[in-house]
């Protein structure tokens, strides 16, 4: 049984300054919840309720943020708007752990800082930058996966041929429709080098072998320890999934992508969708697009 996540935050956010001087990049809101809130969400509609934060000096609010606040709860109380303390209720009943990343060693010295707390068992990995809407969450859709073929899993999609360089990219025998066996998985190749326009997304299932990896790993890319590389290592030994998920993907670690995601959710949101079709409506028309 799959229970516990992990979820890498030490991240500077610099993509994001002015506004990460101060806050964490996590802690930014996609209309009224931040994009810390969409990842612990997506793992409880998946019924994980134990979660790893391995963050840094500067994001205590992430811990603050998932604390209960009795008095803001005794203030709404007062003002008869408890209610809308109501969705954030769900958290209280959660495990969290969190566990500083000291230094920046990179996202496979991330995973590893984790093993105490996940112990000998598979776990998830959710990425926050990667803000994914879909009716069944990414995360339960791979989780029944992994009960199926017992292995660790990664999450993909098709990306344009000229953005491979951005990704880590996979190829690989496929399955069925939607699933394929990952043969060979290079992290950000060029554009003439890349093995397919399969590019890794930030969900994962990985089984605790990847731990006793990453402590044998050297530095790679960057002077860090990769998790691609302990991936690959473990491939050796161990199948290892890619899986095409079902759900719209974006990538709100960019400002584009966060603006991208903004629009989006308020679209589907029906207490903000008509008035936002008529804010765009009136920018094209003011704007004479």
């Amino acid at each position: 049984m799959i229970n516990k996540a992990v979820l890498p935050v030490a991240g500077k956010g610099t993509r994001f300054l002015p506004a990460t001087k101060e806050i964490a990049k996590e802690i930014i809101p996609v209309i009224d919840k931040p994009l810390i809130h969409y990842s612990v969400e997506e793992a409880i509609q998946s019924n994980i309720s134990d979660f790893v934060f391995i963050t840094s000096r500067e994001k205590s609010e992430l811990q603050d943020y998932f604390t209960p606040n009795y008095e803001l709860e005794l203030f709404l109380k007062e003002k008869g708007k408890l209610h809308l303390l109501e969705d954030f209720k769900k958290f209280y009943d959660l495990n969290f752990t969190y566990i500083r990343q000291n230094y920046a060693k990179g996202f496979g010295h991330a995973i590893l800082l984790s093993e105490q707390a996940i112990g000998n068992q598979a776990f998830a990995v959710i990425l926050p930058d990667d803000l994914i809407i879909s009716e069944t969450p990414v995360i339960k859709q791979m989780i029944e996966i992994y009960n199926e073929y017992k292995c660790s899993l990664i999450a993909f999609m098709k990306v344009d041929k000229n953005d491979v360089s951005r990704y880590g990219i996979a190829s690989g025998k496929m399955i069925s429709d939607n699933l394929f066996e990952i043969e060979q998985l290079i992290e950000k190749p060029e554009k003439d080098k890349a093995p397919s326009n399969y590019a890794v997304i930030g969900r994962y299932i990985l089984t605790p072998e990847i731990f006793n990896i990453l402590k044998n790993s050297k530095p790679g890319a960057g002077g860090e320890i990769q998790l691609t590389d302990a991936i690959i290592e473990l491939m050796k030994t161990q199948k290892v999934l890619g899986y095409f998920f079902e759900g719209n993907r974006y990538d709100a670690g960019t400002p584009i992508g966060f603006i991208e995601a903004f629009i989006n959710i308020a679209l589907k949101r029906e207490d903000t969708r008509e008035r936002t079709l008529d804010i765009i409506k009136d920018i094209m028309k003011n704007e004479n697009l």
